[in-house]
C-alpha cells in the first residue's frame, strides 16, 4: 500500500494538487512542511491531524519540516474565520512559539536519516522590509484572484466585519514560507488542513515563479463530529495538548467519551493501528457497544502518544476510581479532576487531631442526615473511605484518613461520592 493509499483509507486525504503526487512520493524521499501558528501557548486536539500527517510521511521515509509561525502569528490567518483575530504582542507570540516547539518535539524524530527539522518563520519574515516585500513578492499576486478566494469572499460579504488589509495579505506571507523552505531545503510539498488549500496553492505559484521549482500540495480533513457539535471541545473548553491546561486524566476521558458513531473514524485518523485491527473494533462497536472497546483503545493510544506511558497508567487508574477502584497513589491534582463534579465539603484540618468520630463529621457535612443512617450503612457494608470499607461505627477521623495532603473521598454504596477537602 502506498503512502497516499494509506492516508486515503484512513480518511486523511482531502485534496491533492497533482494526480501524480503518489508516484513522485514513491520514487524517493521528499521534503515537506506543515505550519502551526502560535495563537496560544499550546496546541489542541484539532492540531493532531496535521501532526499525525507529518508522522505518516516520516514513517514512510520522507523528511518533515515543522514550521512554527512566529511571524505569521503576528498577523493571524483569516481563513474561514467569521471575524478578525485579536492581534497578539510579539512577546505573546514568542512565548506561544516556545511552548508549541516543545510539544511538537514529542511526535517526530529529530535525529536519524530523515530527521525532522523545526524552524520559525520569524527568522526570515522578521527581517523583510515592506518595500522589498511589495517589489519581490506582491508583484506576483493578482488582487482579482485573491478576492475570488472563498475565505476572503465570505468576509467581504459580511459588512459588519469585513477583512483588514493585514489579514488580506496573510496568504502572501505563507506563500513566502513555501518559497523560502523550497530554496533552503528543497521542500516540495506543503500539507495542512482543508482550510489551507488557497494558501498552499498561492505558495506553490510563488515558488514556481521565483524559484522555477515544481511543488505539490495536500490537504487533510478538518475533524467533525457526527452530531454536528464542534470537535475538540468539552464543557470546560478546548482540549489542549499541554498537561497543565488539560490534565492527562481529562484528556483520557475526552477520548473515552466519544460516540460510537465517531470512535472508528477517530481510530483511523489519530492512531497507527492497522486496517484489520480497526475493522475488529468496528465489529465490536456494532455487536458489543456496551464494552466501549474502541473508545478505550482510542483513549489509550492518544493519551500514551501525547502524555507518555506513565501518565496513561495514572489516567487509567484514575478512571477506574469512579467505579470503586483503588485510589491510593493518585496525586491531589488528579483526584481533584476525578471528583470535580461530585459534591464536596471543605473542613478545617484541626479536626484531624481531635479524634472526631467519622460519623459525626459526615453528619456535620450533610452526607448523612443522622448517625443512625450512617450506622445502618456501615452495618450493610456500604460506606467507604478512600475506597476502603468502613466496618467500625466508632472509626475516627485523623491524618491517616487522608489520601493526600488535603483530600479524602467518601463513598456511599456503589456510586455516591463526596469529596472532603481539608484546609
Amino acid at each position: 500500500m502506498t503512502l497516499l493509499e494509506e492516508l486515503s483509507w484512513r480518511g486523511l486525504l482531502q485534496q491533492q494538487t497533482h494526480d501524480t503526487l503518489s508516484d513522485v512520493l514513491e520514487k524517493g524521499p521528499m521534503t515537506l512542511y506543515c505550519g502551526f501558528d502560535p495563537t496560544a501557548d499550546s496546541l489542541h486536539v484539532g492540531s493532531l491531524v496535521p501532526i499525525i500527517g507529518l508522522m505518516h510521511f516520516q514513517r514512510a521515509g520522507h523528511k518533515p519540516i515543522v514550521l512554527v509561525g512566529g511571524g505569521t502569528g503576528l498577523i493571524g490567518d483569516p481563513s474561514f474565520k467569521a471575524a478578525e483575530r485579536s492581534l497578539l504582542t510579539k512577546e505573546q507570540v514568542d512565548e506561544n512559539a516556545t511552548g508549541i516547539r516543545a510539544q511538537l518535539d514529542r511526535f517526530l524524530d529529530f535525529e536519524g536519516k530523515n530527521a525532522a527539522i523545526m524552524r520559525n518563520n520569524i527568522d526570515w519574515l522578521g527581517s523583510l522590509s515592506f518595500i522589498d516585500f511589495l517589489r519581490d513578492v506582491g508583484k506576483h499576486f493578482s488582487v482579482n484572484v485573491m478576492l475570488g478566494k472563498e475565505s476572503v469572499r465570505q468576509r467581504l460579504e459580511d459588512r459588519d466585519h469585513g477583512i483588514s488589509f493585514t489579514e488580506f495579505t496573510y496568504s502572501l506571507l505563507q506563500a513566502y514560507d513555501f518559497m523560502q523552505l523550497n530554496g533552503e531545503y528543497g521542500c516540495q510539498l506543503q500539507i495542512g488542513g482543508s482550510d489551507q488549500w488557497g494558501n498552499i496553492v498561492a505558495g506553490m505559484d510563488l515558488t514556481r515563479r521565483v524559484n522555477s521549482a515544481e511543488t505539490y500540495g495536500l490537504t487533510l480533513p478538518l475533524v467533525t463530529k457526527s452530531d454536528g457539535t464542534k470537535f475538540g471541545k468539552s464543557e470546560s473548553g478546548n482540549i489542549w495538548l499541554d498537561p497543565t491546561r488539560t490534565s492527562p486524566y481529562k484528556f483520557y476521558q475526552f477520548w473515552l467519551n466519544q460516540s460510537d458513531a465517531d470512535a472508528a473514524k477517530y481510530l483511523k485518523y489519530f492512531t497507527f493501528l492497522t486496517q484489520e485491527m480497526i475493522a475488529e473494533y468496528e465489529t465490536q462497536i456494532v455487536e458489543e457497544p456496551h464494552k466501549r472497546a474502541a473508545q478505550r483503545r482510542l483513549a489509550e493510544e492518544l493519551t500514551g502518544m501525547v502524555h507518555g506511558e506513565a501518565a496513561l497508567e495514572n489516567a487509567i487508574k484514575a478512571s477506574q476510581a469512579m467505579f470503586g477502584g483503588d485510589l491510593q497513589g493518585l496525586d491531589e491534582a488528579t483526584l481533584g479532576d476525578v471528583f470535580s463534579e461530585v459534591p464536596s465539603s471543605t473542613l478545617d484540618k484541626g479536626i484531624l487531631a481531635g479524634d472526631r468520630l467519622l460519623l459525626e463529621v459526615l453528619v456535620d457535612t450533610g452526607i448523612f442526615t443522622s448517625k443512625g443512617e450512617g450506622r445502618r450503612l456501615i452495618k450493610n457494608g456500604g460506606l467507604y473511605l478512600n475506597s476502603q470499607r468502613v466496618e467500625d461505627e466508632a472509626a475516627t477521623l485523623s491524618r491517616d484518613s487522608l489520601l493526600t495532603e488535603g483530600l479524602a473521598v467518601v463513598r456511599k454504596g456503589k456510586k455516591n461520592y463526596h469529596l472532603l477537602r481539608f484546609q
